[in-house]
């Protein structure tokens, strides 16, 4: 499903009228007059939140003589909205990925003076960023002690404990018996 047909949707089942109307439809096919009459709609009304289901997908319809008979398209229905949700094509994915490196590039830049940290981001997503940069110096899977690791965060700034604890709590060190490893990827 594209990402309209998805906006579609989701626009439907966001009004009550039509959520009352699915639900009439989950017992079977129906005429548009006895589904107005049943939920207390007048025709026009019930004729206005019948296209905008239509042109979502949620219900169909055919003509039998005078009237229209809706019925619900239970595949539609079945979806889940994780498939519903999920990245439609590669060139989508790959602007996605491109919007994430210029985002990564941009917060590197501003907060970065060469090697050096200008300062601590206080925005979770800056500061894991800038915490990643700093990790690529330290080699998975080596165990350091207290004083190496420390060095090597100092490099980069001088406030290395609150920069190695923040490594800690999102997973990126690991801390034993003041031994430190850095938690592959």
């Amino acid at each position: 499903m594209n990402r309209e047909s998805a906006i579609r949707v989701f626009k439907c089942l966001s009004d009550a009228s039509r959520l009352n109307i699915l639900r009439a439809l989950r017992g079977g096919e129906a005429y548009g007059e006895l589904l107005a009459e049943r939920l207390g709609l007048s025709a026009s009304t019930l004729s206005f939140h019948m296209k905008k289901l239509e042109e979502a997908g949620l219900v169909t319809s055919c003509k039998e003589q005078y009237y229209t008979v809706y019925t619900l398209n239970e595949s539609l229905l079945r979806t889940q909205i994780s498939e519903m949700i999920r990245e439609d094509s590669p060139a989508e994915e790959d602007a996605a990925r491109e919007r994430e490196d210029a985002y990564r590039r941009k917060v590197l830049e501003a907060f970065f003076d060469g090697e050096r940290l200008k300062s601590i981001p206080v925005q979770r997503k800056k500061k894991l960023i800038i915490l990643q940069k700093i990790a690529e110096s330290i080699e998975p899977g080596k165990v350091y002690d207290e004083k190496e690791i420390s060095g090597i965060i100092e490099r980069f700034h001088p406030d290395y404990c609150t920069l190695r604890r923040d490594m800690i709590s999102e997973g990126i060190l690991k801390r034993e018996k003041g031994k430190y490893v850095k938690v592959n990827p």
